[in-house]
């Protein structure tokens, strides 16, 4: 789905001179094309929470994606409010999403078009209730205490 528009070239980058006598080295940089970058902008807002991951929600390929769906999973996001793309099955996209979002690790997570972070800051978050407290005020997942009120209503 990426990996045509993904393709950008490498461009050299030479220090200024004060730097060039210090250390005569070059700096390679890459730039996403800006059909790349609207791309996986598209894809960011394409579900109220996506996840790039290795692997799938089902047989997640990386011990950190494992634990960034079951974070989501026992925060009951629902299947439909989210979108997963497997960053193993396009070099490109994988190498994309790390310029796109300027971090270095996968998986990454995204709630309504905004970046939350990688495994490290999902957990923390998790464990603070910052995650929840995300989730429901962007109308991922209802509050406990609406929750609670619908089985009660129901019983």
């Amino acid at each position: 789905m990426f990996r045509a528009s993904l393709r950008s070239p490498i461009f050299s980058l030479r220090p200024s001179a004060a730097q060039s006598l210090n250390a005569s080295r070059v700096i390679a940089a890459r730039y996403l094309s800006q059909e790349a970058r609207a791309q996986i902008q598209n894809a960011v807002e394409s579900s109220p929470v996506v996840l790039f991951m290795k692997g799938t929600p089902d047989l997640p390929e990386c011990g950190f994606s494992r634990a960034a769906v079951q974070v989501l999973d026992l925060h009951r996001v629902p299947p439909e409010k989210m979108k997963t793309y497997n960053v193993l099955a396009d070099s490109e996209l994988r190498s994309g999403i790390k310029e796109f979002s300027d971090w270095p690790t996968i998986p990454q997570l995204y709630v309504n078009g905004e970046f939350v972070g990688g495994c490290d800051i999902l957990l923390g978050m998790h464990q603070s209730g910052e995650l929840e407290n995300i989730l429901v005020a962007n109308k991922v997942i209802p509050k406990v205490e609406e929750e609670t009120e619908v089985q009660a209503a129901s019983a």
